[in-house]
C-alpha cells in the first residue's frame, strides 16, 4: 500500500509544486489523474508519496476557499496593496479583488503604501469609511510595518496588489533576510515590472504569506465573477440597508425605493465604491450561474 504524508504547496513553478511536510520541502509532481482535474494551488493542503526519490502529489485536501487571482487556496486574510503615486491604483482594482473575497468570506486588509512618497489620505478614507481594516505604509520609513505585522500574526495570508506597488518590499520590511528582488515603476508608464513571477510562501514570524505577480487593470478579466445576487453581500458598506428597499429583490440600481441608492445619495456610501458595484453587476449580468459551475 503506498504510504502518503500531508503537506501544504509553498511554491508552485512549470508543474512542479514545493511541497511543506512536518520534516523537509518535498518538490512533486502531481498524478495524472489530478492533472486531469482540480488545479493544485499554493496553500492547498495536500497528500504526497515518495517513490524512489521522487515526490508526487496523490490528493488536495478539502479547501476553505480558492482565488484564481491571486492563484491561493485557504486563505485566512488577503491584504491589497494599493497606492496614491506611481503608480497611482484605480479604486476598480482594489473593489474588484475586495469583492471577490468578501464572496468567499475572506477578510480583507487595504494597505496603503508608498505612504513617504504620498500619504494617500483620500484612498485610505473611502476603504475606511467602506468598514475594512486599512494600514498605511512604507517600506522607507517603516511607516506601518509593524502594524501589519501584528494583523498578519498567525495567520496565512496573501499579498496582492497592482504591479510596482511595492508588496515585496514591504515582504523585505517584514523579514529583511528575505532579499527578494524589487522593481523599478516607469514614470513614463506609470506601472511597474512584474518582479514576482509566481505564487510562493514565506514565514514572517508566525504568519505564513504569499508573495503573488502584481496585476493591471486588464487582468481583471481574469478574475472570478460573483453572482449578481450574491454581489450586494460582498461590499460590507451595504450590510445596514439590505432587506430595507421597497422592492424585495432591489438590485439596488435604478429601482425606487432603494435604500442603498438613498444612502449613496446621502453622503453615507462612496462614489467610487457604488460605481464599482454598478461595473461589476453589469459583468455579473451577463454570466449564467451555471457557467460558474
Amino acid at each position: 500500500m503506498l504510504k502518503t504524508q500531508e503537506g501544504r504547496i509553498i511554491k508552485s513553478l512549470s508543474g512542479f509544486y514545493d511541497v511543506q511536510t512536518e520534516q523537509k520541502i518535498i518538490t512533486c509532481r502531481a498524478r495524472g489523474h489530478m492533472r486531469r482535474g482540480q488545479n493544485p494551488l499554493v496553500g492547498d493542503l495536500v497528500e504526497i508519496s515518495v517513490e524512489k526519490g521522487k515526490g508526487m502529489l496523490e490528493k488536495i485536501l478539502p479547501r476553505q476557499n480558492s482565488f484564481v487571482r491571486p492563484a491561493v487556496a485557504n486563505l485566512e486574510l488577503l491584504v491589497i496593496f494599493a497606492a496614491n503615486v506611481n503608480p497611482v491604483t484605480e479604486p476598480f482594482l482594489i473593489d474588484r479583488v475586495a469583492a471577490i473575497a468578501g464572496d468567499q468570506e475572506v477578510p480583507v486588509c487595504i494597505c496603503v503604501n508608498k505612504c513617504d512618497m504620498d500619504p494617500g489620505e483620500d484612498l485610505a478614507s473611502i476603504y475606511r469609511n467602506a468598514g475594512y481594516t486599512v494600514i498605511q505604509t512604507s517600506a522607507e520609513t517603516g511607516e506601518g510595518v509593524e502594524e501589519l505585522r501584528a494583523i498578519l500574526s498567525g495567520k496565512f495570508a496573501a499579498f496582492t496588489g497592482n504591479s510596482g506597488v511595492g508588496k515585496s518590499s514591504i515582504l523585505n520590511a517584514l523579514e529583511p533576510g528575505l532579499n527578494l528582488p524589487v522593481g523599478e515603476v516607469s514614470e513614463k508608464l506609470g506601472r511597474g515590472r512584474h518582479t514576482t513571477r509566481h505564487v510562493q510562501l514565506y514565514t514572517i514570524g508566525d504568519a505564513l504569506v504569499a508573495d503573488t505577480p502584481g496585476f493591471s487593470s486588464f487582468d481583471t478579466d481574469q478574475m472570478e465573477v460573483i453572482l449578481k445576487e450574491n454581489l450586494q453581500y460582498a461590499f460590507p458598506e451595504f450590510g445596514r440597508y439590505l432587506g430595507q428597499c421597497q422592492f424585495r429583490d432591489c438590485s439596488h440600481r435604478a429601482e425606487p425605493g432603494c435604500a442603498v441608492t438613498e444612502a449613496l445619495k446621502n453622503g453615507e456610501i462612496g462614489k467610487t465604491r457604488y460605481d464599482s458595484y454598478l461595473r461589476l453587476y453589469e459583468k455579473a449580468a451577463q454570466i449564467n450561474e451555471w457557467e460558474l459551475k
